[in-house]
């Protein structure tokens, strides 16, 4: 995973944000929107104009199978 230091979500224009459908309504989100190519951005919805982080597809599809293996449990208890 990588940031730019110059990429920030109000860059990013004709991009879809997306979050779960988990996540809670004061806006304490992490939500992720394809780009063309094979980056996907990841921003907090606290700061919709602020930094994103640029993740691969692989990235990003290795981190969501290791949260839906239970990899990452343990750190939040």
């Amino acid at each position: 995973m990588h940031q730019h230091d110059s990429t920030t979500a109000a860059g990013l224009t004709g991009v879809q944000w997306q979050k779960s459908h988990y996540s809670n309504s004061q806006g304490a989100c992490v939500e992720l929107a394809g780009l063309p190519g094979d980056e996907i951005a990841v921003r907090n919805s606290r700061f919709p104009d602020g930094p994103v982080l640029l993740c691969t597809r692989a990235e990003i599809r290795s981190l969501l199978q290791g949260v839906k293996q239970g990899d990452f449990d343990h750190i939040l208890h």
